[in-house]
């Protein structure tokens, strides 16, 4: 007999904890090696762990809506297998978080510094060289004790923070949620602002007749995303109309045949995809992430497609290596991404390692927009709906006009990295691409 333990996977980039959503076994429970042991909710997609074990689950770590970092132990199995040494049990994840986290906040110093729009910045009045003591009775992880270091916690301020996890243990939630409500927290304002006195937020009041609906996990979750998105980027889109006759008739005319030969729907979508893989081939710095100081050029092109699901959320599904595809390649991906995402049966690897993302707006009658960019990555851009619209037709003999299929696109992107002309550059080739279509190709 020995006892084996099972931690929480890593489930895909930028992914560092889950919510645990349901336990499919008990404690005392026999269990196979490949059963489903847990369901946990990332901040992409809901999953299932498998039992990497088979044997007699011993204890279940964690309880239900508890947070669990990648890497923490979540259960010990007894197996009837030969005694191996037993890892110690990871309460938390590495350093590494830890330094994220003021990496972040760093950057939104930054930015908040080169922005007009006023923002309230946490900054502790007095910073000290503090050691936060391991003699203490209460466990700290060493990201909370790294974090409480950085900040100039001493270790009474930290032992009086009440804490959510197991047996009251103080998360790394728990104590950046003090920082920012702690009363000893001064405000500052960006070095460019306006001499007035700026108004607080003001709050929201029920007049007993309003519907309260509380956000879902998820719209939580997009909520925080797009906030930190903001904070962290600084947005700035280009506008482009473009003339796509050319692939609406080409599209409608085979569409049909299409779907017989192959069995698969030609939407707009794989044709709009296959012309920005190639268009990021000429532009690698919009296919690229920001990590401090550094810029981390992506060698493979993996554009995501934000896809609306049926309760209202977002998720963005990735087409890898879009650029190695053909335009059936690139129609398979798309069918099979969005009816896995409708049907709730995406993994977390099929929404990681995103380059660079595509938002076809223009599916629900949007004629344009300026969506926000999909942290880490710098650009996004926006499909508008395709209009029939007068046009100047050129010819050789001479300007004419005509009824043309128009259509917006935009190009949102990060000016910490891409400028102006870059990213105006861009939009241009993309549109060119487009109006270029060849419209006797075989499908």
């Amino acid at each position: 007999m020995s006892i084996e333990i099972v931690v929480l996977p890593k489930m895909g980039e930028s992914v560092a904890e889950a919510t645990i959503i349901s336990w499919l076994k008990n404690e005392g429970d026999s269990i196979e090696a490949d059963d489903v042991l847990v369901e946990i909710a990332t901040d992409k997609v809901d999953t299932e762990v498998l039992s990497p074990f088979t044997g007699k689950i011993i204890s279940l770590k964690y309880s239900i809506d508890d947070t669990v970092q990648v890497g923490a132990v979540i259960a010990e199995i007894e197996t009837s297998s030969a005694s191996k040494p037993l890892t110690k049990p990871k309460e938390e994840v590495d350093e590494t978080p830890a330094k994220t986290v003021i990496e972040d906040k760093k950057i939104e110093h930054q930015d908040s510094a080169n922005t007009i729009t006023p923002v309230n910045i946490p900054k502790i009045k007095e910073k000290e060289t503090v050691s936060i003591s391991t003699k203490s009775d209460r466990f700290y992880s060493p990201l909370v004790k790294s974090i409480a270091k950085k900040e100039g916690l001493s270790q009474k301020q930290l032992d009086q923070i009440q804490g959510t996890g197991k047996d009251k243990r103080l998360t790394k939630n728990d104590l950046l949620n003090y920082l920012k409500s702690d009363p000893s927290i001064e405000s500052i304002q960006p070095s460019v602002q306006s001499t007035e006195p700026i108004p607080p937020i003001p709050l929201a009041v029920s007049n007993g007749d309003d519907e309260i609906i509380e956000m879902d996990r998820v719209r939580q979750l997009i909520s925080t995303h797009m906030l930190n998105s903001q904070r962290t980027s600084a947005h700035v889109t280009s506008f482009i109309e473009l003339d796509v006759t050319n692939i609406v008739n080409w599209r409608n005319a085979n569409k049909e045949e299409f779907q017989r030969i192959y069995g698969e729907s030609l939407t707009f979508t794989p044709i709009f995809i296959e012309a920005l893989a190639k268009t990021i081939q000429h532009f690698p710095m919009v296919n690229v992430s920001v990590e401090g100081k550094n810029i981390l050029v992506k060698k493979d092109i993996n554009i995501g497609m934000a896809t609306a699901l049926p309760n209202g959320n977002l998720i963005v599904p990735i087409i890898k290596n879009a650029d190695q595809l053909n335009l059936l390649g690139i129609a398979k991906k798309v069918n099979d991404l969005a009816n896995r995402a409708r049907h709730e049966k995406l993994t977390p690897d099929d929404t990681s390692y995103g380059t660079y993302t595509m938002t076809n707006i223009g599916s629900f009658g949007s004629i344009m927009g300026t969506p926000i960019i999909n942290q880490p990555q710098v650009a996004i851009m926006a499909i508008g709906a395709i209009k029939k619209k007068p046009a100047v037709i050129e010819t050789e003999m001479g300007d004419t006009i005509g009824i043309r299929q128009m259509m917006y696109m935009s190009h949102t992107y990060d000016h910490r990295i891409i400028d102006g002309a870059m990213g105006s550059m861009f939009l241009k080739m993309m549109a060119d691409e487009l109006e270029s279509f060849d419209s006797s190709r075989k499908i």
